[in-house]
């Protein structure tokens, strides 16, 4: 095997040309950013700071993060606020689904905060979302990016039972970094949703991300570990740190290795793979609802 460059991280060093993208402008993004900020609404496009907010927002597109902008977990990884949450705002899912309406989104992407603090780990709202969602814009598809429940498997089937088009659930990194990337999740409790998920009849999706210090046969086996589990979709990107106070950057990895990346996964089994610097969770999902 020819092994294909990783780029080692400086403390001074710029990031590479390949991870440089365009800032978000046009009428479409404007439309979309004056929505979000009169309905109130949280997108993980903003949470998260992700690097396709213009080109998905300019192309009139959104994935909404519901449940409220603060979680429960602490994970070193993530922009978004960690803290007590605010009252779960039961008005939310209508306001969702009038935005989803007035967007004439075509396929909608839903994610949450962890919402541990709550009996149903915020299932309910999840599951009136969706109905929402399918009220006011029965045209629009579904893809749902959850959290895992702490487990408790009767919160998971309770969106499961709304069957959006496309369930997801990232493990975000392999298994031998998770400890340290996922303080208050499990690698294998991911992996059990994930097979529930597939086991339920519904296309299954995940993500990780790439660049925290994990090697080229830890993603091999985290592949291995996923189609066992039913996965049909992965994407992978390249991790970049929010602050000086997250988990740094250990590699840039370079666009050819994401490229292997994506030929392994397909010889594995894996039904699409998603694989670039710039790929996040929901990057191009709208192509993700393939026959199965």
């Amino acid at each position: 095997m020819i092994a294909l460059p990783v780029v080692s991280e400086n403390p001074v060093q710029r990031k590479p040309d390949w991870l440089r993208v365009k800032l978000p402008v046009g009428k479409e993004y404007a439309q979309v950013r004056s929505l979000v900020d009169t309905h109130k609404l949280h997108t993980i496009c903003e949470s998260g700071n992700c690097p396709n907010m213009g080109e998905c927002w300019g192309a009139g597109t959104a994935t909404f993060m519901i449940l409220g902008n603060i979680c429960t977990r602490s994970c070193s990884f993530c922009a978004v606020a960690t803290g007590r949450p605010l009252a779960v705002d039961l008005d939310e899912p209508n306001r969702v689904a009038n935005s989803v309406k007035l967007m004439q989104v075509k396929h909608c992407v839903i994610t949450s905060v962890d919402r541990d603090d709550l009996k149903d780990g915020g299932s309910i709202i999840w599951a009136e979302t969706l109905q929402a969602i399918r009220r006011e814009s029965p045209e629009t598809t579904l893809e749902t990016l959850i959290p895992d429940f702490r487990g408790i498997w009767d919160n998971l089937y309770r969106v499961l039972e709304e069957r959006p088009e496309v369930m997801s659930h990232n493990v975000e990194t392999v298994r031998r970094l998770t400890k340290q990337v996922r303080i208050q999740a499990k690698y294998d409790r991911s992996l059990e949703a994930l097979k529930r998920i597939s086991e339920f009849g519904l296309r299954t999706k995940t993500g990780i991300m790439l660049g925290l210090g994990e090697t080229e046969d830890d993603v091999l086996e985290a592949m291995d570990d996923l189609v066992a589990n039913g996965v049909h979709i992965l994407t992978l990107g390249q991790y970049l740190q929010p602050t000086r106070n997250h988990h740094p950057v250990i590699d840039w990895i370079h666009p050819d290795q994401f490229a292997k990346y994506k030929e392994i996964g397909l010889a594995k089994g894996l039904r699409y793979v998603e694989s670039g610097p710039l790929v996040r969770s929901s990057y191009h999902a709208e192509k993700h609802l393939f026959d199965f």
